[in-house]
This record gives structure tokens, C-alpha cells and sequence, in this order.
């Protein structure tokens, strides 16, 4: 039993890792590799990470059959190749300038003479020198794959004549593995953008000088310098100037927004307007982008449940095409006495026709495309799994207070009682709740700041616990608190005109204050957390997209969430709830309607995010929770990106069931062409590629995802 060696995870960033396939395979080698506890790859991102003790030597040579590489560069740097200067296209261009070179001299000099056939076979060796030493190494170690495949078709074609249709499909398999690579490239990309978006570089002020410095070398607490029109280098917290800053990167919000002293800024984010200095407050590997870009690269290794049905399907299907074309080359000659060669010739069609590169690439292409596009606007989609359940939903459940509604209260109604106006109920509100830090109070103070209206002198405030507050005013006690306080304070009848008053402004989710004396009642504070403007719409887009059913969770009395909901068109209503009252309800929405989202702000709402099937927080960038226990963080507090998220994900899953049926059903339709005797090689690879430029182009319309 080979031994365990504790050591850290390690992550190598690679370099000619071509094909899902041989990311398999380069797993499978290094985990059967002495003192490598675990290894994982991740195909998409280009990157594997091992725990065990083990030397870059030994990684690349676990990847020797497909010339893997561990990337020596700085990864901060694009090191892209471009799509011609890669040796293999390169190849592919001269094994196809030999193809002509062959057909002119076989229209020439005839189908036989052995110029022309040189010259396919040198297109063949040329364009399939890679396909070759894999194939052939796979088959002396009975392993089969579609180089495997691939192989024994080219083989077999130019052993019974077929020199030019061996030198095509040669070809041909090169372009479908240029088409895949191309593709992954450009889902790569989407990562690759990401870690391009903040500088590697910062102007500094430290000792009372001005330095730059590599962000690795920038400390907690470090000032920096951010001129107008500059990148933000370091998460960090304004200490001097204002100005706007795009976090369009972050947050996909498509306004800049104003920053001032206290206010917190990220990397990756676009100083527009004036000059700013920041004290950072994270290290460069644990800044919101980073997290980002861990975050989106953990979510791709994740495999959807389509992708890993395809991935059981393609172990049990490349064998079975195997034994199907073998029964095609030998039955029908065996025990009908057809012609060996034509049969033979089919049988090789069947090999090549039944290659799954379309099938393989056919779900994680889709899937990070949409992942890396959905993270360009702001939303972290945190594994391909929950991408696909997004696309599944019927029913979503809401926090109320910072998700359907601002989460800060505002003052809506003053009505004053007798012959006093509004501004003095207001000057006599804010005189007592000056010193209160309740919501309430401090919704008042909003108001009366805003009118520019002052406090009057007073002493001797004193909190009531849940039921107001009192302070004296010229020798004279005014108190502000909610029913009960009145109603305790027995000189004080409360009429029936003022009792309705509270009653209709309670029907309408306010909360609701008296002022006056132990004598007189002097006004009515009305005070209500504010919808969000967009929250209707929302709603309504939700209904649209499919979405049934859509639940409000809140604290609140039933009162106040039945006129929120009412006004939002929330079909249900769970009031008065605490948050292990939330988790309860989720669970039960589970039971009854099985996928079911929250969405909240990722701070009490972290139990209701953690158990629904799709936890959704929203504004990422304030909260660590929101990253850590949600499945999707909508990285700024807006609200237009649920509906996007949800659109986005149900044309994924869209997108992945047309691309399995486009790449089984037309190498179902080329093989039963073998019924009649009517498939050709030609016709067979072209089924191939054909099937691979469906998936790759139809994958790719995730690509401009506009916000919605």
C-alpha cells in the first residue's frame, strides 16, 4: 500500500493540455503516481492541483503523451498563442498543401502511381504524427479512446488502398481538434480577462516617500496613490478625496458610483474622476477579484450532472463503437460472402464516425462560457451543477428587508393632531430620537436633516424599552413611542378617528408612531422600509422566465408583508419569522416543490441560502458570507441580475441538450447509413467535425450575454 504524504495542495498552471480526453488521462497518471495524494484537473482553466510531494519533472511526465507542460511564466501574463503559430495548425496547413499536391498528380498521372500516393501518405505522417504516437501507444496498452479510433481508421484505410481518404480524414481530425482547442481557448479566455483587471503594479506612499511597488509586495495598511483614469491595484478604504469609480468589472454595474472618505473600493476597478488616496485592507491573493477568480475556476472543475452523464456515457460508448465496427468489417463477409474490402472500408467509417469529440466537449464548453460571461456582469455562478438547477426552477423565495426592499427605513406619513404643524412634530421627534439608535430614530433624523430643521435644547432622555422614548422640552416632557407606551399612560384616551388613522397606515406595511405629551396626543409618525423601485418588475420578468411560484420570508408582521407582497405581486406570504424559522420554510418548500431558490443578503439569511437547492446572495462584494455559503452571489446590491442569472442559465441548459442531440443524433443518422452500404469515410469524419462545429458555434452564443 503505497504511503500517504501530508503535504499541501499545490496549483501548476499547464501548458498543450488539447482535449478533455487526455486531461482525464494526465489525471488518471498522476494519481497513480508514488506519493500523490490527490490530484485534480482542470481542463477548462488549463490548471491542476496536486497534494503530495512530487517535482514538475514528474508532472510533465505524467502528461509526456500529449506534451504537457507546466507554464514557467508569470501567470499574471497572457501567454496566448496564436491560433496559426500553434505547431499542430501549422501541421494540419501542410499535411492539407500535400492533399492538393496529391490530387493534381493522381488527376495526372493516375490513382496508382506512387507520386500521388506519396503524397498522401506524407500528408498523413505530417498531419497525424500526434494522433499516431498516441493512438498506437494507447492500443499496445489496450486502452481506447478516439485516438484510438482514429488510429486504427487511418490504418486500416491506407491497408486496403484508400491513400487519399486516409490523408483526408487525417485532416479533417486535425480541424475538429482545432475547432475544440479554439473553443476551450475562448471559454480560458473569460478567466484570462479576469485576471488581466487589475494592475500587477501600484504607486505607493511609504516613509514619506512615493514608490511603486509589485502588488505582492503591498502590506495591510499601505496608502495608495490612484490618479483619475487609473486601475485600483489592492482592495482598500478611501482615506483622502472623492471621486466615481466604474466597478463594472466587479459588480457589472453599468453607472460609476461615487466614492468618498470611508467608502470601500476594489481592484480591478476604474478610478474615473479625482484624485484618491486608499489604505488597503486585503492582500493581493485575498482581494474580491481573487476570490472571483478562484471562485469561477473551482466552479468550472465542478462537473454538471449532464456533463457527467456524458463523461459515464463516453466510457461505455467508444468500446461499443469499437465491437460495432468490428461485427460490420467481418459479419456480413463471414456469413453472407459480401466483399471483404467494402466491408472492411465500412467498418473503418463506423470507427471514425463513432469518434466523441463532439459528444466530450458537448456540456463543459457550454458551461463555462456561460460561468466566465456570467462573472464579466457580476454574477458568480459557483459550479456547473448549480448552473443547471438555476435553469430547473419554478419557485423562489425572498428575504423582505435589503432584498425586496432597501433594508432602511424612511419617514411616509406626518399627521398632526390639533393645532401644530408638521416641521414642529418633526423638530420635537428629532429632538428625542437624537439620541436613540434605533431605525426608527434614525429615519427621523434623515427627514429632518434633509427639511434643515434643528433640535430644540432638552435633557433627561430616557430609552423605554419596546415602547419609545421620552426627554424634556422647556420643563416639559414630550415622549414618542408606539401604542402601547399611549395607551399605558391612562390620562391619555386615544379616539376612535386617530385609532383608524394608525390602523390604515399599519394595512399598508408602515410602523407607526405617536407623539405628545402624558395629556395630548400631538401626531402620527408614519415610518416604513422602502420598496425597491425595481422590485415589481422584477417580479413580473421572474413570471415571464417561467418562474410559478414566489414566496416573501420576512420578520415582519403579517400587516406589513401582506401590503409589501401585494405591492411587489408575491404569490405567498411567511411572516414573522426568525432565522431558523426561514431554514424551516425552505425545507418545507423542498419537500412540496423540490428545487427551490433564496434569495438574501448572505449575513442572517446564511442557514435559508445554505439549504435551498440554489442560495443566492445578493451584493457579494460587501460580504464574505454572501461568497462563501451562497451558490450564486449577484456581486452588486442589484436586483435586475436575478432574472438575468436565471435567463442565462435556462439557455445553457438549453444550449447542452441541443448540443448532446446535435452530436449523437447525426452519428446516428451517418451510422445507419452502414445499413445500405452508403457510408464513405468522407462521409464519416464530416459527420465528425460537422457535430463538433454545431457544438463549438452553438456553445459560443453564450458568449454575448447582454445584462437584462
Amino acid at each position: 500500500m503505497r504511503k500517504k504524504v501530508n503535504i499541501i495542495a499545490k496549483t501548476y498552471e499547464l501548458e498543450g493540455l488539447s482535449c478533455a480526453n487526455c486531461a482525464a488521462k494526465f489525471e488518471k497518471n498522476l494519481q497513480h503516481m508514488p506519493n500523490v495524494d490527490e490530484a485534480t484537473v482542470n481542463f477548462t482553466a488549463a490548471k491542476v492541483t496536486i497534494q503530495g510531494d512530487i517535482s514538475i519533472e514528474q508532472i510533465e511526465s505524467a502528461g509526456a503523451f500529449d506534451g504537457i507542460k507546466v507554464k514557467q511564466n508569470d501567470f499574471s501574463k497572457d501567454s496566448k498563442q496564436a491560433f496559426w503559430k500553434k505547431r499542430q495548425n501549422i501541421e494540419a496547413f501542410i499535411a492539407f498543401i500535400f492533399i492538393l499536391i496529391g490530387l493534381v498528380l493522381q488527376y495526372y498521372l493516375g490513382k496508382s502511381n506512387p507520386f500521388p500516393i506519396g503524397a498522401f501518405i506524407l500528408s498523413a505522417i505530417i498531419g497525424g504524427y500526434d494522433l499516431f504516437r498516441t493512438g498506437i501507444r494507447n492500443l499496445s496498452k489496450f486502452q481506447f479512446d478516439m485516438n484510438t479510433l482514429m488510429t486504427i481508421a487511418i490504418i486500416g484505410a491506407i491497408f486496403i488502398g484508400e491513400w487519399m481518404e486516409g490523408a483526408v480524414v487525417v485532416l479533417l481530425f486535425a480541424i475538429s481538434e482545432a475547432l475544440e482547442a479554439y473553443s476551450v481557448d475562448k471559454a480560458r479566455n473569460s478567466i484570462q480577462s479576469l485576471m488581466n483587471i487589475a494592475p500587477n503594479k501600484a504607486l505607493i506612499r511609504k516613509n514619506n516617500s512615493v514608490i511603486v511597488l509589485p502588488v505582492e509586495q503591498i502590506a495591510i495598511n499601505d496608502i495608495m496613490i490612484i490618479k483619475p483614469g487609473e486601475k485600483i491595484a489592492m482592495d482598500g478604504e478611501v482615506i483622502e478625496g472623492k471621486t466615481t469609480i466604474n466597478q463594472a468589472a466587479i459588480t457589472g454595474e453599468s453607472m460609476p458610483v461615487a466614492k468618498s472618505v470611508g467608502d470601500e473600493v476594489f481592484a480591478g476597478t476604474l478610478n474615473e474622476e479625482g484624485s484618491i488616496e486608499v489604505k488597503v485592507t486585503k492582500l493581493v491573493e485575498d482581494t474580491t477579484l481573487a476570490k472571483i477568480i478562484h471562485l469561477v475556476e473551482e466552479a468550472q472543475t465542478e462537473k454538471a450532472p449532464a456533463q457527467l452523464f456524458v463523461d459515464k456515457f463516453a466510457k461505455y460508448y467508444t468500446p461499443a463503437i469499437m465491437v460495432l465496427a468490428l461485427l460490420v468489417a467481418i459479419v456480413p463477409p463471414l456469413l453472407f460472402s459480401m466483399d471483404w474490402s467494402e466491408w472492411i472500408y465500412l467498418g473503418l467509417a463506423t470507427l471514425v464516425v463513432g469518434c466523441p469529440c463532439a459528444l466530450i466537449i458537448s456540456t463543459p464548453v457550454a458551461i463555462v462560457t456561460a460561468i466566465g460571461n456570467a462573472a464579466k456582469h457580476g454574477v458568480l455562478i459557483k459550479g456547473g451543477i448549480h448552473l443547471e438547477e438555476t435553469g430547473r426552477l419554478k419557485v423562489v423565495a425572498f428575504d423582505k428587508t435589503g432584498t425586496l426592499t432597501v433594508g432602511r427605513p424612511a419617514v411616509t406619513n406626518i399627521i398632526p393632531v390639533g393645532q401644530i404643524t408638521e416641521n414642529e412634530i418633526l423638530q420635537i421627534a428629532m429632538t428625542i430620537e437624537q439620541y436613540s439608535q434605533h431605525p426608527i430614530a434614525t429615519a427621523i433624523l434623515e427627514r429632518s436633516n434633509k427639511l434643515q430643521i434643528a433640535p430644540l435644547q432638552s435633557g433627561n432622555f430616557q430609552s423605554i424599552t419596546g415602547k419609545g422614548a421620552k426627554t424634556t422640552i422647556n420643563n416639559r416632557t414630550y415622549y414618542i413611542g408606539n401604542k402601547r407606551l399611549f395607551k399605558e399612560m391612562n390620562a391619555i384616551t386615544i379616539n376612535d378617528e386617530i385609532v383608524q388613522q394608525i390602523n390604515d397606515l399599519e394595512n399598508l406595511g408602515n410602523t407607526v408612531m405617536m407623539l405628545g405629551t402624558r395629556e395630548n396626543i400631538l401626531g402620527i409618525i408614519a415610518v416604513a422600509d422602502q420598496i425597491r423601485e425595481e422590485s415589481k418588475s422584477i417580479i413580473e420578468r421572474l413570471y415571464q422566465l417561467g418562474i410559478q411560484k414566489t414566496f416573501m420570508l420576512t420578520g415582519d408582521n403579517e400587516l406589513t408583508a401582506n401590503a409589501i407582497a401585494s405591492e411587489v405581486d408575491i404569490t405567498d406570504v411567511k411572516a414573522n419569522l426568525l432565522p431558523e424559522d426561514k431554514l424551516n420554510v425552505i425545507k418545507n418548500l423542498q419537500e412540496k416543490h423540490k428545487r427551490v431558490a433564496m434569495v438574501g443578503d448572505g449575513v442572517n439569511d446564511a442557514p435559508a441560502l445554505a439549504t435551498a437547492s440554489i442560495g443566492v446572495a445578493m451584493g457579494g462584494t460587501g460580504t464574505d458570507t454572501a461568497l462563501e455559503t451562497a451558490d450564486i452571489a449577484l456581486m452588486s446590491d442589484d436586483l435586475h441580475k436575478l432574472p438575468y442569472t436565471i435567463s442565462l442559465s435556462r439557455r445553457a441548459l438549453n444550449i447542452i441538450k441541443q448540443n448532446i442531440t446535435f452530436s449523437l443524433g447525426l452519428k446516428i443518422i451517418a451510422l445507419l447509413l452502414v445499413i445500405p452500404g452508403w457510408l464513405t469515410l468522407w462521409m464519416a469524419i464530416i459527420a465528425d467535425v460537422g457535430a463538433t462545429l454545431l457544438v463549438v458555434l452553438n456553445s459560443m452564443r453564450l458568449m454575448p450575454s447582454k445584462k437584462m
